[in-house]
């Protein structure tokens, strides 16, 4: 980590590096107190006490190796942001307080007035906020393409631009980036290339395997796989931690709380096989929704028919838990198949255990607008589908229950 107090709560690592990934998730980032806890220790403190007045000097001198405050760091918290390096590859990650606190962080921290971002278009709601309304605030000027169209990326390309940033796959549409084109693109043009790569989650897909430079996360999401507590992440560099991340995030204060972190910990011992579960899960569920009356079109990564399914394939081990489908009658047909059901629930949360369904026109990407909605193929129609660890027979009854719905209003 950066500095010497981080420093003091970060387990060796070299004896995991070499481990797979399921190991890591459960032995990675664990250190004992004096007590020999089996379980992760929770930190709930806000302060740390000094031996004597020097050592408080030293420690903020960054002289002496230990805790100031925890805005600053927190063990519990430093566990956590060792256990996701280490699954993800990065030299160094900070966690936040939520997924969009990381997006913010991950821009801001970096971008001054006068520098120039580009960005694909189809992304959640708030990160487009951040980047079409925020930045320009700041004096950074955005431009939102096609992430699609590698030519796009280079025509967008300007002498002050300084990163890129994307989704992929994107929300709600699934559209995919290639990632390492899009990095070498970037490397080109002198850009840091950042990365949400929150519906793929770590297990699925590790951008900076791709060239890509900052990972960002909302550990809301699959990390924590519960739907209990909110977080975030930023995965990257050294030279990117401490020279931007690190004051940005200490002198802002968008921290993850200890007991966050705590649960976040907790997750990721069961991420691996959480999302091997919901993803098979997933690709039968698009399957059975294929075809079937009612139905305009499904997307889903590794599908044979999704546009970029070749990208997929290449830069994903998996087709992941997002179904993304249309359903005729537009918002009054959508509204009925989501009333009808009983096992899935309406919620505009992703990653979690029980399958969750959104209708993004009126949720999600409510605020972006009907024309920007249609520009990415947002239709009144579409709805997002969030597999959870439910079986899918009854899943998939569920969902014959909603198309019947609409079929019955039609």
């Amino acid at each position: 980590m950066a500095n010497k107090d981080e420093e003091a709560a970060k387990p060796a690592a070299s004896s995991l590096e070499t481990l797979a990934p399921e190991t890591r998730l459960v032995h990675g980032g664990s250190f004992r107190s004096q007590f020999g806890e089996t379980s992760e220790a929770l930190f709930l403190t806000q302060g740390f006490v000094y031996d004597c007045a020097e050592q408080a000097e030293a420690r903020f001198k960054n002289e002496d190796p230990g805790y100031q405050y925890s805005r600053f760091a927190n063990p519990t918290v430093a566990m956590f942001e060792e256990r996701i390096r280490l699954l993800e590859g990065a030299d160094e990650a900070r966690a936040t307080a939520t997924g969009m606190a990381a997006v913010n962080a991950a821009l801001l921290s970096y971008l001054k007035a006068g520098d120039h971002v580009v960005a694909a278009r189809a992304m959640f709601g708030a990160c487009r906020y951040i980047v079409e309304t925020l930045c320009p605030r700041f004096g950074i000027a955005a431009t939102l393409i096609d992430g699609r169209d590698l030519e796009a990326w280079r025509k967008a390309v300007r002498h002050n631009t300084k990163m890129f940033f994307f989704e992929t796959p994107a929300n709600p549409t699934l559209d995919l980036v290639d990632i390492a084109a899009v990095s070498k693109l970037g490397k080109e043009a002198g850009a840091l290339v950042v990365v949400d790569n929150v519906f793929a989650t770590p297990m699925l897909q590790r951008p900076l395997e791709h060239g890509a430079d900052v990972v960002v996360y909302s550990a809301t999401k699959h990390i924590d796989g519960q739907g209990r507590c909110l977080g975030g992440a930023v995965l990257g560099s050294s030279a990117y931690v401490t020279n931007h991340l690190q004051e940005y995030l200490r002198q802002t204060g968008p921290t993850m709380s200890p007991f966050n972190a705590w649960v976040m910990l907790k997750g990721l011992e069961t991420l691996p096989v959480r999302v091997k579960a919901q993803t098979a899960t997933a690709a039968r569920i698009a399957d059975h929704l294929a075809g079937k009356p009612g139905v305009a079109r499904v997307l889903y990564c590794w599908s044979p028919d999704h546009p970029q399914a070749d990208i997929a394939r290449r830069q994903m081990t998996g087709g992941g838990q997002m179904v993304s489908f249309e359903v005729d009658g537009g918002k009054a047909g959508a509204f009925r198949f989501q009333n009808a059901l009983r096992l899935i629930k309406i919620s505009n949360n992703l990653g979690d255990a029980k399958s969750l369904i959104t209708h993004p026109a009126t949720t999600t990407h409510y605020k972006i607008g009907p024309e920007a909605r249609a520009e990415l193929g947002i239709g009144d129609g579409m709805l997002r589908l969030s597999v959870g660890l439910e079986a899918f027979e009854d899943l998939a009854a569920d969902l014959d229950t909603g198309l019947a719905a609409v079929k019955k209003g039609s």
